[in-house]
């Protein structure tokens, strides 16, 4: 195991306030559940690690936190290797999924155990438990027990626990994943309010893709112990690196076709029917190659459903497709229209509900159109 950073590295900056270099797990010293982990994280930044389960994004944040062992490389915290540092050292913040506040002790005492075991003054302990409770709005919830609390008040007292000792850096494992979707949403404004109020280096574990978009400053897409791409939400939902992360971040429609031809910065893809389309991306496979035409459902449009006044011009929508209408679904302020190609293959097309929303008779044929730009070419890798 190295505990140092490879030869030749520069100084450490805010841009690598927390290092991951060649990080591997492995806990059978056979099979690899992170396979080669590089990340650089600045200070203050929201990042997310995001995958489905056995991923290997907690595995990360277990290592960092210093509850793990690394099998091989280096983590290192403004520029100091931690790997044989203790979690109690290490200066970092911990939120858990299921809170594991003491249920015997008052909200005050939980709070106060962190700095009770650093050995903080009892007047200093007082002031830091008051102001914590009131940074999470819960002044008034001092002598209650965690038993007495919602699960939102719960998941409140965790998070000012985990800051209550002013860490550098704050790790949170799936922190809001007991909670329903109200709370959820709740919570994930809390605690970026709290990130930006405060400044600490947040690193955030979850498989909700929309909790990852909606907090991260970046986030980096798990898949088999390795990461797929890392980068800006809207860069991972508008230009994802491969077909996984396509697939894994929002909705999107997929068509098997073949790339004929790029030039120009447009690809050129031939689809089953013999339909050809155009995108933008010039980072798909090589001509010849088999590929997956992806458009987002919003990125579809039904023909019959754009006039000439709209902001969107007609003569944007270079492709169009024929397709058979299913069903359609009301989902309150959208409308989800199903089609299925000659091919095979199914389509969505998400619009706003309003007064344009068509009304489909079921197998009637209708013309999809999407712009060039509203498609991507990418691996056929699922």
């Amino acid at each position: 195991m190295t505990d140092a950073p490879p030869a030749g590295n520069s100084p450490t900056t805010n841009d690598q306030y927390v290092r991951f270099v060649n990080v591997k797990k492995s806990y059978d010293q056979r099979n690899l559940v992170v396979k080669d982990f590089n990340l650089d994280i600045k200070k203050g930044e929201f990042v997310t690690l995001l995958g489905p389960s056995g991923s290997g994004k907690t595995t990360c944040l277990m290592m960092l936190a210093g509850f793990e062992d690394v099998t091989s490389g280096s983590i290192l915290i403004n520029g100091e290797p931690v790997t044989n540092i203790a979690p109690y050292h290490r200066n970092i913040g911990m939120v858990f999924q299921h809170y594991a506040l003491f249920p015997h002790m008052t909200i005050a005492e939980n709070l106060a155990y962190p700095l009770k075991v650093r050995k903080i003054s009892a007047s200093e302990i007082k002031r830091r438990v008051n102001e914590s409770l009131a940074l999470v709005e819960l002044g008034s919830f001092a002598k209650r027990y965690p038993g007495q609390l919602s699960g939102g008040q719960k998941q409140r007292v965790a998070l000012a626990r985990s800051l209550i000792f002013e860490p550098s850096i704050v790790l949170m494992d799936e922190p809001l994943g007991a909670l329903d979707k109200n709370l959820r949403e709740q919570m994930q404004f809390e605690i970026k309010r709290l990130h930006e109020d405060l400044g600490f280096t947040a690193i955030y574990v979850t498989h909700d893709q929309t909790e990852a978009l909606t907090m991260s400053d970046r986030v980096a897409v798990f898949n088999d112990g390795i990461v797929e791409q890392c980068a800006a939400p809207e860069i991972l939902y508008e230009k994802p690196a491969n077909s996984f992360v396509a697939n894994f971040i929002g909705e999107n429609n997929r068509i098997p076709g073949t790339v004929t031809r790029i030039e120009n910065g447009i690809a050129q893809v031939q689809l089953a029917d013999g339909t050809i389309a155009t995108t933008g991306n010039t980072n798909c496979p090589p001509e010849g190659s088999p590929c997956t035409l992806t458009i987002r459902p919003e990125n579809l449009f039904i023909a019959s459903t754009i006039s000439s006044n709209d902001a969107l011009d007609n003569r944007s929508l270079e492709n169009s497709i024929e397709a058979s209408f299913t069903t359609r679904l009301y989902v309150g302020d959208s409308i989800r229209y199903f089609f299925k190609l000659s091919s095979g293959s199914e389509l969505m097309v998400k619009t706003l509900n309003d007064h344009r929303a068509p009304v489909l008779q079921r197998g009637a044929m209708t013309r999809l159109t999407w712009s060039t730009a509203g498609g991507l070419a990418l691996d056929r890798s699922e």
